[in-house]
């Protein structure tokens, strides 16, 4: 049975889609959290992306509130976000990581934002479940090594930012579709949040935050994974070479060429579909990135 085919009329309005590798019992608490806190109206979807330690166990049962399912290879953070997505029934799809708590209605002001539009994608306030008066509001780019940096908060309404976290993203299922999801040419970990962002601004959409709503996430010193920094660099510069103009690609190659492993990275986006994907989107898009710098007051 195909993807599509999965979806009907009974399909459910949310698709909470939650990717998990090796999240030990963190994956317990985060789905717990989302059963408490969702309506009748809602999936739980858990993409066990190959995890060794158990950790989805606990939820293949039919009381979990869960469906775990579970690709043949490991996929990595965007390909696995992708894969779930094609497999969820609702007509709202929130990404979510496996280590998040979440406040009573908290999709609600997402969802009724996304009912417009022109917004593409919508996220909480993200807070340090062990610091809660450590905040983020959107994140935006800080330098030609593409690393970002966490905004503060801009008041109490909703409003545009430049990026948002994949740690709680909220899409409308036809403009993910639309859009493509997220970029599978990225290897495992590294820059998919700001990818999508970016993206999603040059195709027209507009990126929104909600203040008001505060997801609760676990900032951990080490990801629970083995991540190689070549790939790290090879998804920055895949990212730059898909969507900066020349004068900024320069700055970005010039800010990550002293890693040892630049050279081999730089080989390995040369030799992907980058070429192709940047035609693609170039023939997309309706603005450009210098409209994004100026918009967002970047400086480099």
């Amino acid at each position: 049975m195909s993807p599509a085919a999965v979806r009907s009329a009974d399909s459910p309005k949310i698709s909470v889609v939650v990717i998990s590798h090796n999240e030990g019992r963190n994956l317990a608490w985060t789905v717990e959290s989302l059963h408490e806190t969702l309506p009748p109206d809602r999936e739980i979807l858990v993409v066990d992306d190959r995890s060794s330690d158990g950790s989805t166990d606990c939820l293949k049962t039919a009381n979990s509130g869960a469906r775990v399912v579970c690709p043949r290879r490991r996929l990595g953070v965007a390909a696995a976000r992708n894969w779930g997505a094609a497999r969820a029934r609702g007509t709202y799809i929130i990404f979510v990581d496996a280590h998040n708590t979440f406040p009573p209605g908290w999709q609600r002001p997402l969802t009724e934002l996304l009912e417009n539009p022109a917004i593409g994608a919508v996220a909480p306030a993200i807070s340090d479940r062990n610091v809660r008066d450590r905040k983020g509001f959107g994140l935006r780019l800080i330098g030609p090594d593409l690393e970002v940096e966490w905004l503060d908060r801009q008041g109490d309404r909703p409003h545009s930012v430049p990026l948002l976290p994949g740690g709680c993203l909220a899409m409308r299922r036809d403009t993910f579709e639309a859009v493509g999801g997220f970029d599978e040419g990225l290897i495992r970990y590294g820059v998919e949040d700001s990818e999508l962002s970016l993206r999603l601004w040059l195709l027209g959409y507009e990126l929104w935050m909600v203040p008001g709503v505060e997801v609760a996430h676990v900032f951990r010193e080490q990801i629970p994974y083995r991540v190689h920094w070549r790939t790290v660099l090879h998804n920055r510069l895949r990212m730059a070479l898909l969507h900066l103009n020349a004068r900024r690609l320069v700055r970005v190659v010039d800010a990550l060429q002293r890693y040892r492993e630049f050279a081999s990275a730089l080989a390995l986006v040369m030799d992907s579909d980058v070429s192709v994907r940047r035609a693609d989107l170039r023939a997309r898009r309706v603005l450009d990135d210098d409209w994004f710098f100026q918009k967002f007051n970047l400086k480099w």
